[in-house]
């Protein structure tokens, strides 16, 4: 699309509202059953402090040529489900999971030796055990199943509240601008937040993560923080510029260590022209990663959006018109991201979603040539009998 119309605003509010619904990536998701939407100062990387000492190096699994993964929500990965979850990767054509190293609440899976963690007391809640961490880890790279470590950014109430010189400060009073939800967000212009994800990125990576994959790269979705909000650190440069700037900045710090890098977008990247005023353009973030993961969910797009009256309801449709979007966009980009799109196996609207609609969006991507998929249900529940057995299963 030329231009940006008039769809994309009020699919961000819809956006919006099944955030709120299903609880997509707040801290409620991670114990719902159905839905789904990191100083100021350059600090020199402190890796003996993001190290286990007493953890021997280990060998990371290989990545996938083909990456089919699910993700674990905090809960999930400190409980039976875990390895409820391993059983399912075993079974089936699944070989990678998505787990939660630090939620948007903004505490980490476990006990952490990033000074910044530990001093805001960001590993203090029901930490997972050392050496449960351990065993989850061995298990999946005893069954060459790709751990992958998400880790939020810029949504932080924690790390927002305990430095609130790196919340976003509301214009009237310079107090932290609170979200719909009441809560602060990090401004994203601030360098030290950036290199707090890249210190628990390595962290991870030292673990035995294989791959760290950054969400909430962006400012907040609310179109009140453009009137209601300052953020000096800008020095004129648009939201877009910002993020392009801070995701470099970060890429940066963990070239050294090998790290791969990944990013989770706001699916409606793919359609709209503009940043949303999330700081997202498609153009200025695909080549600033090594994955790019759009969140495509059919539930999140506007009625009408390519046409489609009810694009829930039409899982395959969506899918399609999105990749191809994607691909048409990244294909004069030089070092574009690969492509590797979430998925919905969660209801949110009508129809019901079952099986038969997770595979319609699977189907999509392949016939796109995008082998490569996530499923996201903020439960970390999904429809066993959408995935095809594992080869020779």
């Amino acid at each position: 699309m030329a231009e940006r119309p008039r769809i994309a605003r009020s699919a961000l509010v819809i956006v919006a509202a099944a955030i709120a619904l299903v609880g997509c990536r707040e801290s409620g998701a991670a114990r719902a059953t159905t839905g789904r939407t990191s100083s100021a100062t350059r600090a020199t990387p402190n890796v003996d402090s993001a190290r286990h000492d007493t953890t021997p190096p280990v060998a990371h699994v290989p990545r996938p040529d083909t990456l089919r993964g699910l993700y674990v929500n905090r809960w999930a990965a400190l409980g039976d489900r875990m390895w409820r979850l391993v059983d399912v990767a075993k079974r089936t054509e699944v070989n990678a999971l998505v787990i939660d190293v630090k939620d948007d609440r903004g505490f980490v899976l476990y006990p952490s030796r990033v000074p910044l963690a530990h001093a805001i007391g960001a590993d203090t809640n029901r930490p997972m055990s050392p050496k449960r961490l351990r065993a989850i880890l061995d298990t999946l790279r005893a069954n060459g199943i790709f751990p992958i470590a998400r880790i939020v950014v810029a949504k932080d109430p924690l790390l927002a509240s305990r430095k609130l010189e790196w919340a976003i400060k509301r214009k009237s009073d310079l107090q932290p601008w609170l979200d719909k939800n009441g809560r602060p967000w990090l401004d994203a212009s601030q360098r030290g937040i950036w290199q707090y994800a890249a210190d628990l990125a390595r962290e991870a990576y030292d673990l035995g993560f294989s791959e760290v994959q950054f969400d909430y790269v962006r400012f907040p979705d609310e179109d009140r923080i453009i009137h209601e909000a300052v953020f000096p650190l800008a020095n004129g440069r648009t939201r877009a510029q910002i993020i392009r700037d801070q995701l470099g900045y970060t890429r940066g710090l963990l070239a050294s260590a090998n790290v791969p890098m990944t990013i989770d977008v706001f699916g409606l990247t793919a359609t709209d022209t503009t940043d949303m005023g999330i700081g997202q353009k498609w153009e200025m973030f695909v080549d600033r990663a090594d994955v790019v993961l759009p969140m495509v969910y059919p539930s999140h797009f506007a009625p009408g959006t390519y046409g489609v009256a009810n694009p829930n309801a039409h899982p395959y449709t969506m899918i399609d018109r999105a990749i191809k979007d994607m691909k048409r966009r990244s294909s004069s980009i030089a070092h574009a991201a690969r492509i590797v799109p979430w998925y919905q196996d969660f209801t949110l609207g009508p129809p019901h979603y079952e099986a038969e609609h997770v595979r319609a969006q699977i189907r999509a991507g392949y016939d796109n040539g995008v082998p490569s998929w996530v499923l996201w249900n903020p439960g970390s529940r999904y429809h066993e009998d959408a995935l095809a057995p594992a080869r020779g299963g």
